[in-house]
Order: C-alpha cells, then structure tokens, then sequence
C-alpha cells in the first residue's frame, strides 16, 4: 500500500523546485529590463511561463517583485559573506554602503526594481511591498545603529552623534545618491559617501 504521505511530499518538493526555476528566471528578466510596471501576464512571456504558473506561485505582481528582490539581495549577501570578513568588520557604514553602491552598478535593473518597491509601499494598494520595504528599513537601521555604536566605542565615529540618528541618515544618503544617479549617472555616489564618513570622524 503506497505511503500516503509520500505523495504530498514530493508534490511539495516539485512545486518548491518549480517555483525556484521560475524565480531564477525572473531575476534574470528584472535584472536586464529593471523593475518598471508591466502586468504579471507580460512579464509571465518575458519569464516564459504561463500567466496561471505565475500567479499560482506569487499571487501578484508586488509579491512577485518582493521575491526576486529578496532572493537577488540574499544571494548578494552570500556572495559578500565569501568574501574578505576582516575587511568587512573593518569598514565603517558608509564604506559598507560605497562597496554595496558599486556592486549595484553592475546590475542596473536591480537598483530599478528597488526603486519601484520603495516607491510602490508608499502606496495603500501595495501591501507586500510595503510590508518588505518597512522591515527592511528597520533591519538595516537596526544593524547600522549598533555598528555605529561599536565604531563610536572604537573612537571611529564622534561620540556626539545619536547613532540610531546616524544610522537613518547613512540610509537616507546611500538610498537618495542611488536615485540621483539612476538619473544622472555622473553623480558620484561613492565619494559622497565618502564624505558623510570624514563628517562622521573623530576632529583630528
């Protein structure tokens, strides 16, 4: 008598597989064409598959951008994980942002997919980008804030700024220079982070 239980599972195990080949997929499309708003049904041709295959799998338009960003910014982090760790350790927020800022250079259409969230969650029609784009912003503030506060201990950032405040603002800047130049390409956002460090530091 066959194990009832076998045959969920394995149609669990496929439709995981399925969803991640179709993932894969779009992320290639998004990061080529970049993220501005199309329908599900047009970017389900550009991925290859079927309008129902995609909405089986990702229910909307917001929730499938939220999924190939979240899974591209994941493998980012993977990437840098195998990376030098001391030098990471080393770097002060703003350097971490310059380094992430030329990495995002390479692939354009990422840097307007993440546009296209954060503008799509100020909206109330667009739930799951809100939802991803708001705890992202309170991950990254919260991890920023205790760097901070570790490079202040360190003597690497004046002791007379708020480091929560400090954390928002390193944010705001990395976040704001990466629109200006998807814009104008001419601006230069790594020196201009490199400028909020040296306001950052120590007088010398």
């Amino acid at each position: 008598m066959p194990d009832d239980d076998a045959r969920p599972r394995g149609s669990y195990a496929k439709g995981v597989a399925r969803r991640q080949e179709i993932l894969d997929r779009a992320i290639e499309v998004f990061a080529q064409r970049g993220g501005s708003r199309t329908s599900l049904r047009a970017i389900a041709q550009e991925v290859g598959v079927t309008h129902a295959a995609l909405t089986h799998y990702f229910g909307s338009l917001d929730e499938l951008l939220v999924a190939v960003y979240r899974e591209a910014a994941a493998r980012g982090d993977e990437a840098a994980a195998r990376g030098d760790e001391t030098d990471e350790r080393d770097a002060t927020p703003a350097e971490s942002m310059r380094r992430a800022a030329a990495e995002n250079r390479e692939i354009p259409g990422m840097v307007e997919l993440y546009s296209t969230l954060v503008a799509s969650a100020l909206g109330a029609a667009h739930p799951a980008a809100h939802a991803y784009v708001t705890e992202r912003f309170s991950a990254l503030r919260t991890g920023l804030t205790a760097e901070v506060t570790e490079l202040q201990a360190s003597g690497r950032i004046r002791d007379d700024v708020d480091p929560k405040l400090a954390a928002a603002l390193i944010i705001a800047a990395s976040d704001g220079l990466q629109t200006q130049w998807l814009l104008d390409p001419s601006v230069d956002h790594e020196a201009a982070l490199a400028l909020l460090d040296r306001l950052l530091a120590p007088p010398s």
